[in-house]
């Protein structure tokens, strides 16, 4: 049986994400990034990651799969924040969901579920990915989701073939409406 770790946010997408991947016979792991903690810089003296982090916790209980929480908040900053300022007083404009993706997701994300020894990572990104061979080998193609209102390839757009052979993407053939119903 194959492994699988899901970026598990507490959302709709990667709850259903998961959902999709145990109903398909994998062995799934739910694992939530907390990205950001620095209450110093927010609006209001909320903690969304901590509400966050409960609908997640409950979603693996509720699907009973193994749930761990992975803080990458360090990470975040230093390649995402501190790159995006420096753009920024440079008068460029980085995206934050690509770097974060690229960097955060499908770098060190991935790696953190690598140590777990799992098989695949994957996320309730709204895309799909193609196989195709070329000279024998294998080339992973990024495509639009089914849903052209909620595709989300574009934010995957930097990943390279290693990332990309590793990601799954269990509802990108699925509209948004399909997702809500499988997760009522």
């Amino acid at each position: 049986m194959k492994r699988v770790v899901v970026g598990l946010s507490g959302g709709v997408d990667s709850s259903v994400a998961a959902y999709l991947l145990q109903q398909t016979g994998y062995e799934v792991i739910g694992l939530f990034m907390k990205n950001w903690h620095d209450t110093s810089v927010t609006i209001s003296n909320e903690c969304p990651w901590l509400e966050d982090s409960s609908d997640a916790m409950s979603v693996a209980e509720t699907l009973n799969i193994p749930y761990q929480t992975i803080d990458l908040s360090k990470e975040y900053k230093e390649r995402i924040v501190d790159y995006m300022f420096a753009e920024y007083q440079k008068g460029r404009t980085p995206n934050p969901d690509i770097l974060c993706n690229r960097e955060i997701k499908f770098d060190i994300f991935l790696k953190a579920a690598m140590q777990l020894n799992a098989d695949y990572v994957a996320t309730g990104h709204y895309c799909k990915k193609e196989i195709t061979k070329q000279n024998g080998k294998d080339i992973f193609k990024l495509k639009a989701a089914h849903d052209k209102n909620k595709d989300q390839s574009y934010f995957l757009c930097q990943l390279n073939q290693e990332q990309l052979s590793k990601a799954l993407f269990p509802i990108g053939h699925l509209e948004k409406s399909e997702v809500r119903k499988i997760a009522s």
